[in-house]
C-alpha cells in the first residue's frame, strides 16, 4: 500500500497538477512526488461551502464494463439538485468527478449552482470510482494492484454514460433533454474525453483547466512548474526569486543538527527534523505548498484546499520581497508565507508536514493512476523555475511504481486512447484555462473546439436543448 511520506503525486499541470524515500536521500524531490490538478477555479462565482441543497443517491455500477466474467456491482454516490430545474426546457449538467469525494466538488464549484438558476437546469455530480464513498471492494479496494485493476479513466467514463442513460431512463422529463459535462483538472480532462468518446451521450463539455497533452512527449516537461513560477513573479517583485534562493539556504542550515533544531522551531513543524532525509522532505513539502497556492489562487476568499484569503499568492508575496536577505531572515519571511497558506485563520499551533490539503481527495487512488495510464513527465530546472532541478526519469518512476504497486506505468496509452494532439474531429468543447497557462498548453484547435481564457459566459448552454450546438468561435463568444 503507499505510504503517506510518498507525498501527493502528480496529475500535473495543472497539475496537475504532489515524496519517496528514494528522492529523499538523494536530496530531490521523488518522482512520485509531484503535484496532482486539483479542481479547476471557477472565477465567475465563489463557492459557499455547505449551503447547497441536493439529495445523495446511489446507483449499482458494474465493476468491470469491458469484460463478462466479472460481473459483481458497486454503488456509486452521486448528488442531485433539481430545484431550479424546468422539465422539457432546461438542460442536465453533468459534473465528472474527479480524484476526491463528490460532495467536496459540489459545494466548492459555484458556477454550476448559478447557471442551475439561470438555465433551468438540473444538477448531476457524479462520484469517480474509488474516490469517495464509491468504492468498488469497500475497505478491500486499495489493498493491492488486484483489487485496484478496474481503477481507470475508461472505467470512469463507462460509469458516467451508464449512469446518465438509467437517469434519463427514470427521471421524467430528462428523455430528450440535453446533457453538458463539466469538470474541472482531471475532472475537466474527463469532461473532454466524456465528450470525445460519448458523443452520443453528452452534446458538449466545459473542461477547466484540462492538462490532456500533459502526456509522453506532447509538452516540455518543465511546463508547469514554468506557470507556477509565472503565477509567483507576476505576484510580487522579489518573490519567486526568494522561493528559488530558499533552497540553498535550507541545505546550508540543515547540515549541521543545530540548524536542523532551528529550522524546526522557525517553521513551528509539529515533528522536529533530525536528518538529511527529513530535511529533503519538508523541502518537498514546501514545493507542494507554493503548487497548492498556485491551484488555489482564486480572486475570492475559498476554503478549498485550506482556508485562504482571495488572491492567495498576493498576500503570500507581501513577505518575500529581498531575495538576497541572509539565510535565516530569508527564512524566517518563507515561513510567514507558508503561514498563509496554512494557518490563515490563526488556529493553528504547529504545522503538519504530512498534511497539504484537505482529506476530502483520495490520495492513494491517484497514486495508484499516476502509476498506470496518468503519466504525466514534469520536471523542474530551477532558472525557468523557481524549484530545485529534477530531471524527469522515466526508469526511476517506474521502478517507485512497481516498488509500491507491483505495476508498471504506460506513458503512451492516455495520447493513444484519446487521441493526443489529434483531437481536430471533435466538436463542442470549450477548454478554459488562466492567462499563465493558455500561454503555455494550448488544447483549444479544430473547427469547434475553442480555448477560453476569460471569463465565461453560460448562456450559450440556454440554447442547447432540442438542438446541436454550432460553431464555438475562439475568444469567449459563443454563436449558433
Amino acid at each position: 500500500m503507499a505510504s503517506r511520506r510518498l507525498g501527493p503525486l502528480l496529475l500535473l499541470v495543472l497539475l496537475p497538477p504532489q515524496l519517496s524515500l528514494a528522492g529523499a536521500a538523494g536530496g530531490s524531490r521523488g518522482f512520485l512526488a509531484r503535484p496532482r490538478p486539483r479542481a479547476a477555479s471557477w472565477p465567475e462565482s465563489a463557492p459557499v461551502p455547505g449551503t447547497h441543497v441536493y439529495r445523495t443517491c446511489y446507483f449499482d455500477q458494474k465493476i468491470d464494463h469491458f469484460g463478462f466474467s466479472e460481473d459483481r456491482t458497486f454503488k456509486q454516490r452521486y448528488l442531485i439538485a433539481d430545484q431550479h430545474w424546468k422539465h422539457d426546457v432546461g438542460s442536465v449538467l453533468f459534473y465528472t468527478g474527479n480524484e476526491g469525494d463528490i460532495t467536496w466538488f459540489a459545494n466548492n464549484t459555484g458556477l454550476m449552482w448559478n447557471a442551475a438558476e439561470e438555465l433551468d437546469a438540473i444538477l448531476i455530480f457524479a462520484e469517480h470510482r474509488y474516490y469517495g464513498e464509491s468504492l468498488p471492494f469497500g475497505n478491500k479496494s486499495f489493498t493491492d494492484a488486484k483489487h485496484l485493476n478496474y481503477l481507470s479513466s475508461e472505467q470512469a467514463l463507462a460509469d458516467f454514460a451508464v449512469l446518465i442513460q438509467h437517469l434519463k431512463s427514470t427521471i421524467p422529463g430528462t428523455q430528450d433533454t440535453p446533457v453538458i459535462a463539466i469538470g474541472g483538472s482531471y475532472g475537466g480532462m474527463l469532461a473532454a474525453w466524456f465528450r470525445m468518446k460519448y458523443p452520443h451521450i453528452v452534446i458538449g463539455a466545459l473542461a477547466a483547466s484540462a492538462p490532456i497533452w500533459q502526456f509522453d512527449d506532447l509538452v516540455p516537461c518543465g511546463t508547469f512548474y514554468s506557470i507556477v513560477t509565472q503565477d509567483f513573479k507576476n505576484s510580487g517583485d522579489g518573490c519567486s526569486e526568494s522561493i528559488r534562493n530558499s533552497w540553498a539556504a535550507i541545505d546550508r542550515l540543515s547540515s549541521s543538527e543545530q540548524g536542523l533544531r532551528w529550522l524546526s522551531c522557525a517553521f513551528h513543524l509539529c515533528s522536529p527534523l533530525k536528518t538529511v532525509v527529513d530535511a529533503a522532505i519538508f523541502k518537498a513539502w514546501l514545493s507542494e505548498t507554493w503548487v497548492n497556492l498556485a491551484m488555489a489562487n482564486y480572486p475570492y476568499k475559498a476554503d478549498f484546499l485550506q482556508p485562504l484569503p482571495a488572491w492567495p499568492i498576493q498576500a503570500v508575496c507581501r513577505y518575500l520581497k529581498n531575495a538576497k536577505l541572509p539565510d535565516k531572515h530569508l527564512l524566517q519571511n518563507i515561513f510567514q508565507a507558508v503561514n498563509i497558506y496554512y494557518n490563515y485563520t490563526g488556529g493553528v499551533s504547529c504545522l503538519n508536514m504530512t498534511q497539504t490539503a484537505t482529506k476530502s481527495l483520495g490520495i492513494q487512488g491517484w497514486y495508484y493512476q499516476a502509476c498506470t495510464e496518468m503519466v504525466m513527465p514534469m520536471c523542474s530546472d530551477g532558472i525557468n523555475d523557481m524549484f530545485e532541478p529534477q530531471k524527469w526519469d522515466f526508469h526511476a518512476y517506474s521502478e517507485e511504481c512497481f516498488k509500491v504497486w507491483g505495476v508498471r506505468p504506460r506513458p503512451s496509452w492516455i495520447p493513444t486512447l484519446y487521441g493526443g494532439k489529434n483531437i481536430s474531429t471533435h466538436s463542442n468543447i470549450i477548454f478554459r484555462w488562466a492567462a499563465e497557462a493558455s500561454a503555455h498548453i494550448r488544447a483549444g484547435h479544430g473547427r469547434n473546439l475553442v480555448q477560453n481564457r476569460q471569463g465565461l459566459s453560460l448562456k450559450w448552454l440556454g440554447t442547447l436543448p432540442g438542438r446541436e450546438l454550432g460553431f464555438w468561435p475562439a475568444g469567449g463568444h459563443f454563436c449558433t
